[in-house]
């Protein structure tokens, strides 16, 4: 559908809350269903407070905040290709949810202060498991369900936005 030239806030703030509601439910989901051990609330959260029951609400917040934020910027890429449909929602989601897999799970060891790593194994304060390779280390189809729960966030705020 064609877009004016000006970011409508107020959409991508509604529909980023509701994408990254359902990609969140997804991801617990699969946790839940033990199809996958990775919790993004969790990880986020310890990396800024090692109380393991405030690391997982405040690693909520910050991940739904996080949410938002991506969901401004596909509506900033929305605006630039003037247009929204759910097929390049999905794209996006696809090239979102492969960055994550790619470039930030190989990462966080690096960057995570609680989470053990390839250079530096388990400590009294390292305690998190690494997610290895597309977040292998926690299930052999956390990929396959965390790219599954990008591209079903790029849907909805194609569709929506």
């Amino acid at each position: 559908m064609p877009l004016s030239s000006a970011l409508d806030l107020g959409a991508a703030l509604l529909w980023g809350v509701f994408a990254t509601g359902v990609l969140t439910l997804l991801m617990a989901a699969s946790q839940g269903l033990g199809w996958s051990r990775m919790s993004f609330p969790f990880m986020i959260g310890s990396m800024v407070t090692s109380h393991r029951s405030r690391a997982m609400g405040l690693g909520f917040l910050l991940h739904f905040v996080f949410g938002v934020g991506f969901a401004i910027l596909y509506a900033l890429v929305f605006e630039g290709w003037q247009r929204a449909t759910w097929w390049l929602g999905g794209l996006l989601g696809v090239f979102h949810g492969l960055f994550i897999l790619i470039v930030v799970m190989p990462a966080l060891p690096d960057l995570h202060p609680r989470m053990a790593g390839k250079h530096h194994g388990p400590t009294p304060t390292r305690q998190l498991e690494p997610p290895g390779v597309l977040g292998l280390n926690y299930g052999r189809t956390t990929p396959a369900i965390t790219l599954v729960a990008h591209v079903v966030y790029g849907v909805l705020l194609g569709a929506f936005y």
